[in-house]
């Protein structure tokens, strides 16, 4: 049960994740067709902002998207989110990809972006947020305070 643990351990305001990359997903250069590396990433902001929240949420703004390096077909894509901002209704989500690393080397970093993710009522209206683990140690200014 050590991966319960460690699940438990990882603070409220992250996510990581794990995606093959499959040949349809490519482009006719056998690497990762830049529409879907933002659906991926687009995917992994919106289950951060989600699982931080615990309210549905929708993307307001996609910024800063980056292809870094090519990925090529059936590479294991290590994605990892982070809350980085919070405002009264939305919250900023930064997320980096790294390819995975051979035996001896460091991870490489492929992609990165910073997504707006907005909590919204049954409406589709903007609402408050009540982010899990704010008011148990984790405070908006100590996010707001850690963003780059």
């Amino acid at each position: 049960m050590d991966w319960i643990k460690a699940l438990a351990a990882t603070p409220p305001n992250e996510l990581s994740r794990t995606e093959l990359v499959l040949p349809r997903q490519a482009n006719h250069y056998g690497t990762l067709f830049g529409p879907e590396a933002l659906a991926l990433l687009g995917r992994t902001a919106y289950l951060a902002a989600a699982q931080f929240s615990r309210q549905a949420v929708v993307m307001a703004a996609a910024r800063g998207v980056e292809f870094l390096a090519p990925v090529g077909v059936g590479a294991l894509l290590h994605l990892h989110a982070r809350v980085v901002r919070l405002g009264r209704s939305s919250m900023t989500v930064d997320v980096r990809a790294a390819l995975d690393a051979a035996p001896g080397t460091q991870p490489q970093e492929v992609l990165r972006a910073s997504f707006e993710m907005v909590a919204v009522d049954e409406q589709g209206r903007p609402c408050p947020l009540q982010p899990r683990g704010v008011g148990q140690g984790l405070t908006p200014a100590a996010l707001n305070d850690a963003a780059p």
